[in-house]
C-alpha cells in the first residue's frame, strides 16, 4: 500500500486573466478549483496510473471538509486527522501575463493533532511505501520527517522523500527508497553551482553514499537524472509540449517514478516518471492517464 502525508492541504483556486492592474477591480476570464498539497497531488496522479493510495495529514473547517469530500468523489481512499480549529487554507493562483501565487497559512497543528498522525502512520506494514513531500507548516516541529522515520525505522518501509535542503538531508540516516531534489536544489545542498551532467551525478552519488538507496535530480528543461539503488546512471530527455502550468510537476514525477519502480525496472521508473511530470505541465490540472501514456511513447 502506499501512503502520502500532506501536512497543509489546500484548495488551489486558479484564476485566469488577460491582465492584472493593481488598485483596481479585476474580473477573471475562468476559473477552476484543484484539491491541492504535494502528498494530494501524489495520490492523485497514482490513482490515473491504477495505484491505490491513502492520503493522510490535517484537514481543517468547512474547507477541510470539502477537501476530504472531494478526495472521496475522486475514488481516492483519505484519512485525515481533523483539527478542532482554524480551516484548511485556499491558494489563489493567478494566471496572466505572469503566474502570480498567494498560498494562505493554514491552521495551527498542535502536539495532539501530531501524535494522531503518529498513531495512523503506526498502521504501516513491510512492503508499505510513504511518500512524504514539501515544506513543513510553521505550527510543526522541523524534525517532523526524521521522527516520523525513527518511528518506522522498525519496519520495512520504502520511504520516499521529496524537499529541500537539511529537511532531506537529516533523514538520509534512515535510508530512504527515494530523494528528488531538482539540480538547483542539490547544488543548495552542498554549496555548490552545478554547471554539468557531471557535477550533477557527483552530488547525486553523495546522497547516496550518505544514505538514499534512489536519487532523482530533476532538471527542468535538461530532463532528469537517476543514480539507482545498484548505482547506475539513468539520463532522460524532457518531454516535448507546450507548458500551461508550473503547480504539480514535481509530485507527478514522483508519483509516476513510484509506480514505475513497484517491478524494479528503474530504467522504466524514470521515463514515467518524466511521462508524468511532463503531462502535468502541458495541461491545465494534474496528469492524465491519457497523457501520460502519450508522452512515454516519445520517450
Amino acid at each position: 500500500m502506499v501512503y502520502t502525508v500532506t501536512f497543509n492541504p489546500a484548495i488551489d483556486y486558479v484564476v485566469h486573466t488577460e491582465k492584472i492592474t493593481l488598485g483596481a477591480t479585476n474580473r477573471s476570464q475562468s476559473e477552476e478549483m484543484y484539491f491541492g498539497g504535494k502528498g494530494i497531488n501524489v495520490s492523485v496522479v497514482l490513482k490515473e496510473l491504477g495505484i491505490a493510495s491513502k492520503a493522510l495529514g490535517f484537514t481543517a473547517g468547512f474547507t477541510g471538509e470539502a477537501i476530504e469530500k472531494g478526495l472521496s468523489a475522486m475514488g481516492i481512499d483519505t484519512d485525515f486527522v481533523r483539527l478542532e480549529k482554524g480551516n484548511s487554507r485556499i491558494n489563489v493562483k493567478i494566471k496572466s501575463a505572469e503566474e502570480t501565487e498567494i498560498n494562505g497559512q493554514g491552521p495551527h497543528i498542535d502536539d495532539k493533532a501530531i501524535e494522531a498522525l503518529f498513531e495512523k502512520l503506526d498502521a504501516l506494514a513491510d512492503g508499505d511505501t510513504l511518500i512524504l513531500a514539501g515544506s513543513i507548516p510553521s505550527s510543526l516541529p522541523s524534525d517532523i520527517y526524521q521522527r516520523i522515520l525513527e518511528r518506522l525505522s522498525g519496519k520495512n518501509i520504502k520511504a520516499v522523500v521529496d524537499a529541500t535542503k537539511d529537511l532531506l538531508l537529516n533523514v538520509l540516516r534512515y535510508k530512504p527508497f527515494l530523494v528528488k531534489p531538482n539540480n538547483y536544489e542539490l547544488g543548495e545542498m552542498f554549496g555548490v553551482e552545478l554547471a554539468t551532467d557531471e557535477d550533477i551525478e557527483r552530488y547525486a552519488r553523495r546522497l547516496r553514499e550518505m544514505g538514499a538507496a534512489n536519487v532523482l535530480v530533476s532538471m527542468a528543461g535538461d530532463g532528469a537524472m537517476l543514480i539507482d539503488e545498484f548505482g547506475k546512471m539513468h539520463r532522460c530527455g524532457v518531454c516535448k509540449g507546450t507548458v500551461k502550468n508550473s503547480v504539480g510537476a514535481g509530485d507527478s514525477m514522483v508519483a509516476g517514478f513510484t509506480a514505475g519502480s513497484l517491478n524494479g525496472d528503474y530504467e522504466y521508473a524514470l521515463k514515467l516518471g518524466t511521462a508524468a511530470g511532463g503531462a502535468t505541465a502541458f495541461s491545465d490540472g494534474l496528469a492524465s492517464k491519457e497523457k501520460i501514456e502519450e508522452l512515454l511513447k516519445t520517450l
